[in-house]
């Protein structure tokens, strides 16, 4: 396989443990909240901190990887959120659930820009929209999968068991990233990813504001399914 193909086919791979390490809670939050005893307003800011971890650290994160590469920046974000997946599971009290979901959204900020530079530093300008494309759709097939996947864990085996297994696929996943992948295919490709771009034409695009503000919207209304539609299902349809 063609060694741009093979590091696409790894990231969609990510994108789909990315969100089923995300809704992963989501499935799990009835039980959670029965056995750790969580309000429904506490059960809210168990997504907003995560939400808040994500956003705060989004920018720096993508930042480090143009300044040492999608192969050593993601592989720190996958092995950390991978932990604090496995910690999710592990905890016992309500405040530490917070600190540990704000860490996990903390860690896991920036993979998606990472996933963008790696995209560009080994597809060229033509194919690299397609090969976002089928990251951002794997990303969708994840979150999908994640149902599917939790429930018949949590009834075999708890709750807890689905973060475990979860986190250890994460880790899985950087052993063969950091392994296999290459930040450039060559020294010329290097020297061209050291260049900055202007800031002020960029900020001065309309199209990117409406695509900012697309994406506002977009993940302003999944958040609801990433972290109450279960619960909903559960405790408001059911009765």
């Amino acid at each position: 396989m063609n060694r741009s193909y093979f590091y696409l086919l790894l990231l969609c791979l990510l994108a789909i443990i990315t969100y089923l390490d995300r809704v992963c809670i989501s499935v799990a939050g009835p039980r959670m909240q029965d056995a750790l005893h969580i309000a429904p307003e506490q059960w809210g800011w168990v997504g907003s901190v995560f939400l808040l971890g994500y956003a705060l650290f989004e920018i720096p994160s993508g930042h480090l990887g143009d300044r040492l590469g999608a192969r050593r920046v993601l592989t720190r974000i996958v092995l950390w959120w991978s932990a604090f997946t496995v910690f999710t599971g592990a905890i016992s009290a309500y405040p530490l659930l917070l600190v540990v979901r704000f860490l996990f959204g903390a860690g896991e900020a920036g993979a998606f820009p990472n996933a963008s530079v790696a995209i560009a530093n080994w597809f060229p300008p033509a194919t690299r929209g397609r090969a976002f494309g089928f990251f951002i759709m794997s990303s969708q097939i994840g979150g999908a999968l994640s149902p599917l996947l939790v429930l018949p864990i949590q009834q075999h085996f708890g709750w807890r068991a689905s973060f475990y297994v979860f986190g250890s696929i994460g880790v899985l996943w950087s052993i063969v990233w950091f392994w296999r992948f290459r930040d450039h295919a060559s020294e010329a490709q290097r020297a061209s990813a050291a260049r900055h771009a202007p800031w002020r034409p960029i900020l001065a695009n309309r199209s990117l504001w409406a695509i900012m503000a697309l994406a506002f919207s977009y993940v302003y209304s999944m958040s609801f399914y990433q972290t109450w539609f279960h619960t909903y299902l559960v405790k408001g349809r059911a009765q």
